[in-house]
């Protein structure tokens, strides 16, 4: 049985901007999408930077600390890049320049929704080169403490994510989903950063957080109990946050993964670690793209050569 997924490779229709402010910076900042060709990959353009350019992959991560971050902390980089990179491995859009004016992705309402409803006003085009996968082969896992998250192979890509928080507002909490553009949108899309009242003067005292406000973050109060008076946008919007998190993380694979990841109690720099540990083991993935499509099935992959200087090779 084939696998129900994009032949081909993908970039934007037209060019689009959002302008919103970082979330840790508390900084104003537009970012701008610009179509791309095959093979680009996304791309960061740092236009503060005297033009910087950082490419969206794991061998560019140069820090995990309360969100993602390409580059070099003290010098050029982009951080908080998870929401959009999860937008656009959720729209299935492969190649896009994103320019910055600055040295953060704007939060915009701290989840992905207005990133798609950007992707979707530009519009996607199909590009003529063949989309590459990474398969799993093996089962691939990294622990932390009580924390996990695991690679396994599966016939399409799939995150099932699970977290468990002493607050009664969170609790333990679970999601599965196998990724489509539309199951993205409805049930990803819109779910919101959160944070604990308690932990926001510490963070502002070490220079985080100073965009941060009840516009852009689900915040839980000292009671135990969320503080925005429109509530939540799902019954279980933490964990569904934190699966956004996951999905754009692992975006930085530098190319889509057939196989299902897992993770318990996971973050950022788990969830780096894990990618890391999959990319850095060859005999744990392969590379491949579709066959030619016959009428009425789906189809199948065949594995292909990666490149050396393939993103995929760490």
């Amino acid at each position: 049985m084939g696998i129900h997924l994009y032949d081909y490779q993908t970039t934007l229709k037209s060019r689009v901007t959002l302008s919103g402010v970082g979330v840790h910076s508390g900084k104003p900042v537009s970012l701008t999408f610009l179509p791309a060709d095959a093979d680009t990959g996304i791309v960061f353009h740092l236009m503060g930077a005297g033009g910087r350019e950082l490419r969206a992959l794991a061998s560019e991560v140069g820090s995990t600390d309360l969100c993602t971050l390409l580059g070099d902390p003290a010098g050029a980089h982009i951080g908080t890049i998870e929401h959009v990179m999860g937008a656009l491995i959720g729209t299935g859009v492969d190649n896009v320049v994103i320019e910055v004016d600055g040295n953060e992705v704007p939060i915009l309402d701290g989840s992905a929704i207005q990133f798609v409803e950007a992707i979707e006003q530009a519009g996607i085009e199909t590009l003529g080169a063949k989309r590459r996968y990474i398969r799993v082969l093996k089962p691939v896992r990294v622990e932390s403490g009580a924390s996990w998250a695991e690679f396994r192979p599966h016939g399409g890509t799939r995150f099932e994510v699970e977290i468990d928080f002493a607050s009664a507002a969170i609790g333990r909490q679970s999601l599965a989903v196998d990724l489509t553009s539309e199951t993205f949108r409805n049930e990803i899309a819109r779910a919101r950063t959160f944070g604990f009242m308690k932990d926001v003067e510490p963070l502002w005292a070490a220079g985080y957080a100073l965009g941060s406000s009840l516009e852009n973050s689900v915040v839980i109060g000292d009671d135990g109990r969320v503080i925005n008076m429109e509530g939540l946008r799902y019954p279980n919007e933490f964990v569904r946050h934190k699966m956004l998190d996951a999905m754009g993380d692992l975006a930085l694979a530098g190319a889509r993964f057939i196989g299902c990841f897992r993770s318990y109690r996971g973050g950022h720099r788990l969830n780096a670690t894990a990618l890391r540990r999959l990319l850095t083991d060859q005999t744990a993935f392969e590379i491949v793209e579709a066959t030619r499509r016959e009428r009425g099935r789906s189809a199948e992959m065949i594995a292909v050569n990666a490149p050396v200087y393939a993103p995929w090779v760490l």
